[in-house]
């Protein structure tokens, strides 16, 4: 009886390694399907766990600045992102609720409280908290189950847009068919020059969790380009997290 046990145990523990393995097919070639199975396979995959603690490594240029940074992320879903960016000293902190913008710099000696503005002045584009956490996540920013939608089949991915593009910009998703992540999503607006590409070079799968090892950002408008490529070092969900954010008195408001 107990030899019978174990036999069920191991044979609940072999199906679930096999079906975690599913969830990224190597070999998954595109098939011709619609845009909206396309779109629930993507929503089908979306990020499921209440907590991360990572560590990044981020490199930031604009043409003008060209910084690596060390950046220890925490994010509660759909509440908080914390981040603190360092290089040997903490160079900045950050608090990002769906409500506001938080920032302050030890080696500067400023501040920033506000709105998502900040976000629109660092890529050129407005994002809400939403969209902000799905960009960290490989999700698309906005809900492409909820819209119609055009596909288009190319280089062995699937390529949705909807059909009745917004009036000020245009905006596109790339999706992978081994996974149903994201490979890219751009938003452009071609008559300003504007524009914003968010690439995911890689994927891994960890504790059933599909998560972008990388993510390349590049925003662009007529004067400036900003690169911003983000790498993880170290990931882990689900975990307890702790956020400390106060901004020490004595610092100068930072304005755009």
């Amino acid at each position: 009886m107990r030899f019978l046990k174990y036999i069920f145990i191991l044979s609940i523990f072999i199906s679930s390694c096999k079906s975690n393995k599913k969830l990224i097919d190597a070999n998954a070639i595109v098939k011709n399907s619609s845009s909206k199975k396309i779109a629930k396979k993507h929503k089908a995959i979306s990020f499921d766990k209440q907590t991360i603690d990572a560590k990044l490594k981020v490199n930031f240029n604009n043409g003008t600045t060209n910084q690596n940074l060390s950046v220890h992320m925490k994010m509660i879903k759909d509440k908080v992102i914390w981040l603190r960016g360092s290089k040997f000293i903490t160079i900045f902190k950050a608090e990002i609720t769906p409500t506001h913008f938080k920032y302050y710099s030890p080696l500067f000696k400023n501040y920033f409280e506000g709105d998502f503005s900040m976000i629109k002045e660092v890529l050129g584009v407005d994002l809400n908290f939403d969209q902000l956490q799905n960009l960290f996540l490989g999700q698309t920013i906005k809900d492409i189950t909820k819209q119609k939608l055009s596909i288009e089949l190319s280089k062995n991915t699937y390529i949705l847009s909807p059909e009745k593009q917004d009036s000020f910009y245009n905006i596109f998703y790339t999706i992978n068919p081994a996974h149903f992540k994201l490979d890219e999503q751009r938003i452009e607006n071609k008559e300003k020059q504007l524009g914003l590409t968010i690439k995911y070079p890689n994927y891994k799968l960890s504790n059933a969790v599909i998560y972008p090892t990388a993510i390349e950002i590049n925003a662009k408008d007529k004067e400036t380009n900003t690169a911003l490529k983000l790498e993880y070092k170290f990931i882990e969900f689900d975990v307890p997290v702790k956020m400390s954010f106060n901004i020490p008195k004595g610092y100068k408001r930072f304005e755009f």
